[in-house]
């Protein structure tokens, strides 16, 4: 994730929208070394019946920067703590 100042988003929101939309780039914006939010790709399906964060998280691409990030913690790790 590239992390951009407010400043700077609001002088090229235009270009930061362009490359979220078409080269699906997820960008934080903040002030200080503090993000204060993400800019993401708008989901390309929306259900109306569960809230807007869920559907971020289920039909977005939001994380998919996720899968080249390694894992934490193993499936025995998960089973360890949750069992």
């Amino acid at each position: 994730m590239k992390i951009v100042t407010t400043t700077s988003a609001r002088k090229n929101i235009k270009d930061l929208v362009d490359r979220v939309k078409y080269r699906g780039e997820i960008f934080g914006i903040g002030r200080r070394h503090s993000i204060d939010a993400i800019l993401i790709r708008f989901p390309s399906l929306y259900n109306e019946e569960v809230s807007d964060i869920t559907n971020v998280n289920a039909y977005s691409k939001s994380f998919d920067f996720l899968e080249s990030e390694p894992d934490l913690y193993s499936l025995s790790d998960v089973k360890k703590r949750h069992d």
